[in-house]
């Protein structure tokens, strides 16, 4: 069965290790002595070993002693992290991320899962919407952090990565072979006029099949092979894939991926979910570089 350690008492084994005797430890403690001097006691006779060796003037720690000092010292580090990070009303409240659609998976949930392991305290509300939205929010000060998909960078901001845009179909999906184009975009969707004048430029003709103001409408359409879309490289969601149309189709723009923070965003659990979020999309870059 197991059994546990008495954090009190190795907080006055540690504390009399280091001033060198119980009277000094108890006035730092702010406890008595014969209650220090009892701690260690039963310290002992838990482990059933000899901590101490009090046969000369100044006290000793024996063998046992230097090495329980070692793991007390740890254990006790720990348990005073655990209390202060959850405790700590510094690291309280909320920040509303927004980040478009597209871009949520697969790094967003991670990103949440990790910050809330750091700061389990603070709340993150995630926004999800459209990139002009969310600058529109981000304007009027509803959002403290976004991301966005875009061609430039306004001040202020921060690129993570550029990333190309693909043509996403059905898997084995035949919707791009066919003449007319059908495609399938969100009202409000940025990539949209790009990809329309891309096919202008190639000579296919095109026409808009499916519209909605949901992502989910779109992909369940184009999983389904009623149309295609345009997604950046490795965002496809379930049920649908990358089109491998060997030229039959043209290529597409980049678009990077930018970062803005409020000014108003300061302290230590700000700048560590910037962290997270760098670190999460800048990885789809290095891992593109890689692959190539």
């Amino acid at each position: 069965m197991p059994r546990n350690l008495d954090l009190t008492a190795l907080r006055s084994f540690v504390t009399v290790a280091d001033c060198g005797g119980v009277t000094r430890a108890a006035g730092t403690l702010n406890l008595t002595q014969s209650a220090v001097s009892m701690q260690l006691k039963r310290l002992e006779e838990s482990l059933d070993v000899r901590l101490l060796d009090r046969s000369a003037r100044k006290i000793a720690l024996t063998a046992p002693g230097e090495q329980l000092l070692s793991y007390a010292r740890r254990m006790l580090e720990l348990n005073d992290e655990a209390f202060s990070r959850l405790t700590a009303t510094e690291f309280e409240g909320e920040i509303v991320l927004g980040v478009p659609h597209d871009i949520v998976y697969p790094s967003i949930p991670l990103v949440l899962q990790h910050f809330h392991a750091d700061y389990p305290r603070m709340r993150v509300n995630l926004e999800s919407s459209f990139t002009m939205q969310l600058k529109e929010k981000f304007a009027r000060g509803d959002c403290d952090m976004i991301l966005t998909t875009e061609d430039d960078l306004d001040a202020g901001g921060e690129t993570l990565v550029e990333l190309p845009l693909v043509w996403i179909g059905a898997p084995n999906g035949s919707a791009w072979r066919q003449r007319p184009l059908r495609l399938a975009f969100e009202h409000r969707c940025i990539f949209r006029k790009g990809v329309q004048e891309a096919l202008d430029r190639a000579g296919i003709p095109w026409e808009v099949s499916i519209e909605s103001d949901q992502s989910r409408t779109i992909e369940a359409s184009v999983s389904a092979d009623l149309a295609v879309h345009v997604m950046l490289e490795n965002t496809a969601p379930p049920y649908s894939e990358p089109i491998q149309h060997g030229g039959a189709l043209p290529e597409l723009a980049s678009k990077k991926i930018n970062f803005y923070m409020s000014e108003q965003m300061k302290g230590e659990a700000a700048e560590r979910l910037r962290d997270l979020i760098r670190q999460a999309y800048r990885s789809h870059g290095s891992a593109r570089i890689a692959a190539q």
